[in-house]
């Protein structure tokens, strides 16, 4: 039983990491979703944009990162974090989120009942203090985030991790407009 080993981070390099990383992302997403978004649109996201054909895409880009928390060397993953860096696409990100070098934190997700604080660390800080990192390699000077604006444990969160909101952002799930708080910080 792996569960009380240290988390190790790692970068993803190799796609065949992609199936397991897609399955902790089906279990983790509809977590972070407000209770109003239905199990179907939940589910046609999930199927749409985190299936393991899109997780070796982003494995193998060269302006993405795939990093993932695995308890112990070689253990499950538990977690993991998706970084874009390259400028946002959405006019309304865009607006408050200025400059060439951005980073993007697409997605953090950690397991349920990997959240505690364990010995070598909680894997959710350990993503981010790895994000970070990440980002201050690719040269950026500043990392964005979206949060659901019902999503106050993650606000808080995010807060406690040196996040601040800019502004306002929507995005389209599924055919349902969600209202986002775009965060940022410098790496």
């Amino acid at each position: 039983m792996h569960h009380d080993a240290a988390p190790v981070i790692t970068t993803v390099t190799d796609p065949a990491l992609a199936d397991e990383i897609a399955a902790v992302a089906a279990a983790t997403f509809p977590l972070a979703c407000p209770p109003h978004i239905t199990a179907e649109n939940i589910a046609v996201h999930i199927a749409k944009a985190l299936n393991p054909q899109r997780f070796s895409e982003w494995i193998a880009a060269d302006d993405v990162d795939v990093i993932v928390a695995q308890s112990g060397t070689d253990g499950p993953v538990i977690g993991y974090s998706l970084l874009v860096h390259r400028p946002p696409e959405a006019d309304d990100v865009r607006a408050v989120v200025p400059g060439a070098q951005i980073t993007e934190i697409s997605k953090m997700y950690v397991v349920p009942d990997h959240h505690g604080t364990r010995a070598g660390g909680q894997p959710a800080h350990l993503l981010m203090d790895a994000a970070l990192a990440a980002a201050r390699q690719h040269g950026s000077t500043l990392v964005w985030l979206g949060v659901n604006r019902g999503n106050e444990r993650a606000q808080r969160y995010y807060r406690k991790m040196g996040f601040t909101v800019a502004g306002p952002r929507t995005f389209d799930l599924n055919g349902t407009i969600e209202h986002d708080y775009v965060m940022t910080r410098t790496p």
